[in-house]
């Protein structure tokens, strides 16, 4: 194994603290509970929070700021923050207007998510929240009862921190938030695995000549192992999976997110967006906005993932809106 890093237990902690050092005025870093806040501090309005294990960068904690998430808690590598880390995240960042908990479906997450909330009912701060399960490979996997939360998890941040920033109410946001999990599908495939520092090995063995369709951001196991395959081949499976289950149909417009899991090059993703378009295309779905790049990572796991969201006027506007984190800006 070979990392960047200094010793395995400091990664997460030292990799939060460049992440402060290099956008002061985006975030500041409250090291003793692993929280990414905003820096101007808590603001009169709906709190949008979210978290989860490191090793998904720049998700979540470089999407906190103006536009998107007020707060993001770190665990370890691929391990929930604990439910005192998210009640602490909580109690820095309400600014009097309730919360909004966004939480990937992972077993871990949503305990410890959940007792965070009850905490802080129990001081008497409103808090909701919704759970992000918008994979379509497996119902239920290793972490996971239900459906996986992956990659649609950054276009529903984007969105509801939008939603808060305009003003909008605890009850609409979480209104809001579930009308976009309910319209936002995703797939994932792996050309590798990726590797754990803690570990120091690869998380799972797939032949050189195999690729792993519908793995998770983990590394959980997918739909099936094949032999390796052309970009149009690939897309061509994960969007007739993506398509068919809402489904979406032709006249829909969508928005078209073809996400790095943390090793492949751009000059890869490009090609995919390319026969995305063309599948889409071909089937009279339009693609009306679009992301492509590396927002949600399985640490340096070679592989994409597709999403795609059914839009309405007020989920392009939201869309459109400013915003300014350290990894996604426009408008501002």
């Amino acid at each position: 194994m070979k990392k960047l890093i200094n010793k395995v237990d400091d990664a997460v902690a030292e990799s939060l603290a460049g992440m402060g050092a290099a956008y002061p005025d985006l975030i500041k870093i409250i090291s003793e509970h692993r929280v990414v806040a905003r820096a101007e501090g808590a603001a009169p309005k709906v709190a949008v929070i979210s978290g989860g294990g490191s090793g998904h960068e720049p998700m979540h904690g470089g999407f906190v700021g103006f536009g998107m998430l007020d707060g993001a808690c770190a665990g370890e590598v691929f391990t929930s923050p604990s439910a005192d880390q998210m009640y602490e995240a909580g109690k820095a960042i309400d600014g009097g207007k309730g919360i909004l908990f966004l939480v990937k479906n992972y077993t871990g997450d949503v305990m410890n998510f959940q007792m965070a909330a009850d905490m802080l009912k129990g001081e008497g701060i409103e808090v909701e929240q919704v759970v992000v399960n918008d994979d379509v490979a497996v119902k239920d996997s290793l972490y996971t009862a239900g459906r996986r939360g992956v990659g649609g998890t950054v276009i529903i941040e984007k969105l509801i921190g939008a939603a808060a920033q305009a003003g909008t109410s605890l009850s609409e946001v979480k209104e809001l938030a579930e009308r976009v999990n309910a319209n936002i599908r995703s797939m994932g495939i792996a050309l590798t695995s990726c590797t754990v520092p803690a570990v120091g090995k690869p998380t799972f063995d797939l032949p050189d000549d195999e690729i792993e369709l519908g793995v998770g951001i983990h590394g959980e196991p997918g739909r099936e192992r094949v032999k390796h395959k052309t970009s149009a081949e690939i897309v061509e499976y994960m969007g007739s999976a993506i398509v068919g289950d809402l489904p979406f149909k032709s006249g829909d417009e969508v928005l078209a997110f073809v996400n790095g899991m943390g090793g492949t090059p751009l000059i890869e993703l490009f090609v995919v967006y390319n026969d995305l378009a063309k599948f889409l295309g071909n089937k009279g779905i339009k693609i009306a906005r679009n992301l492509v790049g590396n927002y949600i990572t399985s640490l340096d796991m070679q592989g994409c993932s597709i999403t795609l969201l059914k839009l309405d006027s007020r989920m392009k506007a939201l869309w459109d809106y400013p915003v300014h984190t350290p990894a996604l800006r426009w408008g501002r």
